[in-house]
């Protein structure tokens, strides 16, 4: 394991904290894709991202965003590598990041079981009046990370953000 300096831990807060570009309701430590941090000079800092999935769009905004911050603390020379293994997986979501999806009416992914693989049909929780009664209207919504869901119950229509 690699300890981290206290530089390296401040600034990987900073990159932590910049909003993801398609789920501004979550940081990028929320959605779980900065891999890690590392101070490789003076002034010079490395940063690995791991997409949601291969050919996101938003990388290049991330990325962007997460330069801008540490150069606003100093560090002159910021790069960011995209890291695709081991692959992002929806595991990789923390508890409140789970919460403030459901919050913002997004139903978030459930976290994968101890064993065995993710179900392809799940029952999934309307976030807007908790019915498990909820169809799949379509398996992409305003990105490919996420499906159209609409509710039996209340028959609002809602997001969900896919298992991976």
């Amino acid at each position: 394991m690699v300890t981290m300096t206290a530089l390296e831990e401040e600034l990987l807060r900073i990159a932590g904290d910049v909003p993801d570009p398609e789920l501004p309701m979550l940081t990028l430590d929320e959605l779980g894709v900065l891999r890690g941090l590392r101070v490789v000079a003076p002034g010079a800092v490395e940063v690995e991202l791991t997409p949601t999935y291969t050919g996101c769009p938003a990388v290049g905004t991330m990325a962007a965003d997460i330069t801008d911050r540490l150069r606003e603390r100093g560090m002159a020379e910021v790069s960011v590598r995209t890291v695709l293994s081991p692959p992002w997986t929806t595991d990789a979501i923390s508890a409140e990041g789970r919460r403030k999806l459901a919050e913002s009416g997004i139903a978030p992914p459930r976290p994968k079981e101890a064993s065995g693989p993710v179900p392809v049909e799940l029952s999934v929780r309307c976030p807007h009046c908790g019915s498990l009664e909820t169809t799949l209207l379509n398996r992409f919504s305003s990105t490919a990370c996420k499906s159209l869901r609409r509710c039996e119950s209340c028959r609002e229509p809602f997001d969900h953000f896919k298992e991976l």
